[in-house]
């Protein structure tokens, strides 16, 4: 695991409360506790490897700087009667359950309450998105494929 996907994890337990959870993979442990006063407290250990592999040099491309990433801005007086919805956890944003299907809504869909409209894989688990409003989507505000933070607003919709 890396440090990116341990501190996703610590984020996903304290933001849904979970007890215990705990990942064991071939040389890796980890046991987060999120039932303690501080939430930072963290059991990891290494196992001894049962094999090594050699390290291969690899470059790693710069990060994308924030300012190409900014969403533009939005009108206020445009968007005021719209409800923004927004991610409920971290994770990556899917608009269809695979490349080759047709995303579940697009700009000008309209939506019910309940119904999916998108899918966030958190951990390896894909959690299908239901609307909490019902609406006309105006906007999509997150690209295909991207990571997304908890409260991120994904959609706008005219109610």
């Amino acid at each position: 695991m890396t440090t990116e996907e341990i501190r996703e994890l610590i984020k996903l337990v304290a933001k849904t409360g979970v007890g215990r959870v705990e990942i064991e993979r071939d040389d890796f442990f980890i046991a987060i506790d999120g039932n303690t006063q501080n939430n930072n407290e963290i059991a990891a250990s290494n196992y001894q490897p049962v094999y090594s592999q050699p390290i291969i040099n690899q470059t790693v491309a710069p990060a994308p700087s924030s300012a190409s990433q900014a969403p533009a801005p939005i009108n206020d007086e445009a968007t005021s009667n719209l409800i923004t919805v927004k991610s409920t956890m971290i994770g990556t944003f899917y608009r269809s359950t695979s490349p080759d299907k047709d995303p579940f809504v697009s700009v000008g869909s309209v939506i019910q309450k309940g119904d999916k409209i998108c899918i966030i894989e958190a951990m390896k688990l894909f959690n299908e998105i239901e609307a909490e409003v019902s609406g006309k989507i105006v906007k999509v505000l997150v690209d295909d494929s991207s990571p997304v933070e908890y409260d991120q607003p994904l959609f706008l919709v005219e109610p």
